[in-house]
């Protein structure tokens, strides 16, 4: 039987408890970097590509649930349950602001212009914080029925996306009334809400549900039943393909048109519970109740088989040329 090729990841030590959110940044002029929270509470960032640690936010006396960067990658905020929302300096680690809560918070997020963050939790409140007036009282949104797990920035920052933690549904909030203005029905809690760059397109989990919505009609437009309950997912920027991970502890590829199993990576030694595509495509980073972050290719280890095997055919060929051009001179020598 033959042999079935397995990738050999990228594997980035650093946390003692599990990592419960990752995101990247955009690329920047210097690359891109990758933001771990963790229930360890020490948020870090990492060199987007290669893994590699750059730093680590001290701080917080909780576990972090959220880490994400601004546009820039300049900035980072953080959300964690010593019910504290904080914002740091992100190239030499300082923090600059800390936002008093009364329960813990589970997401925190820049808006596009880095002049905002949002804050959501346990609290069953929305609140956006404006950094240009920290002292100020903070807009807040009030009546939702549960804790808030997810939410982000939507429509240029006019609307806010929510999911909560034991209620279906993909809740939408108005940031000029402050106000809920539409709920899009799921069948179970959404665990986890990715939206592309541009906006225009948003994958969930629910379940074994990983959908893919329209965001303008905020319609679904292609939905896949897992085998096993995932709790993260995340679309790739340019080709046809999602990766999910969840309870079984395999971080799987899969072609987003028919739902086939690409790739199944094996590594984790616990359940996933984030996975995002880098901003380039060429990775994926998973992160898990291991307390490890693992980056992977998103070539297939097939493919890479392949593609080497290809490239040593090429050298083979190419030293036999050499060695055909070659030989004349030596017998006239």
């Amino acid at each position: 039987m033959a042999r079935r090729a397995q990738q050999v990841p990228l594997v980035c030590h650093g946390h003692s408890r599990p990592i419960v959110e990752i995101s990247y940044s955009p690329i920047t002029e210097d690359g891109y970097f990758l933001m771990s929270a963790s229930k360890d509470g020490k948020p870090m960032i990492r060199d987007g590509e290669s893994g590699d640690w750059i730093g680590t936010f001290e701080g917080h006396k909780g576990a972090v649930w959220s880490a994400n960067l601004n546009l820039p990658a300049t900035h980072c905020v953080t959300g964690s349950a010593d019910f504290s929302a904080r914002v740091w300096n992100a190239i030499t680690g300082d923090e600059l602001y800390s936002f008093q809560h009364k329960h813990i918070v589970r997401t925190a997020l820049f808006s596009q212009d880095s002049h905002c963050i949002l804050t959501g939790g346990m609290e069953k409140k929305i609140r956006i914080f404006n950094l240009g007036r920290p002292d100020a009282d903070p807009l807040v949104m009030e009546g939702a029925p549960s804790g808030i797990r997810q939410a982000v920035w939507f429509n240029n920052d006019s609307l806010i996306l929510c999911a909560y933690s034991d209620q279906p549904g993909i809740h939408l909030w108005d940031t000029r009334t402050l106000t809920q203005v539409r709920t899009v029905e799921t069948a179970l809690p959404v665990t986890n809400i990715e939206l592309s760059r541009g906006g225009t397109w948003m994958t969930t989990c629910a379940g074994r549900e990983i959908q893919f919505w329209n965001t303008e009609k905020m319609e679904v437009v292609k939905s896949h039943t897992m085998e096993f309950e995932m709790e993260s997912s995340s679309l790739h920027p340019v080709e046809g393909k999602f990766v999910a991970g969840g309870e079984d502890m395999w971080v799987r590829l899969y072609d987003y048109q028919t739902g086939e199993e690409l790739e199944c990576n094996k590594g984790h030694h616990g359940p996933v519970h984030c996975v995002r595509f880098a901003p380039d495509g060429e990775s994926y980073a998973s992160g898990s109740e291991d307390g490890t972050i693992r980056i992977w290719s998103t070539m297939t280890a097939a493919e890479q088989e392949a593609a080497a095997e290809k490239d040593e055919a090429a050298r083979a060929v190419e030293n036999l040329t050499v060695e055909d051009n070659a030989a004349p001179v030596a017998a006239a020598a």
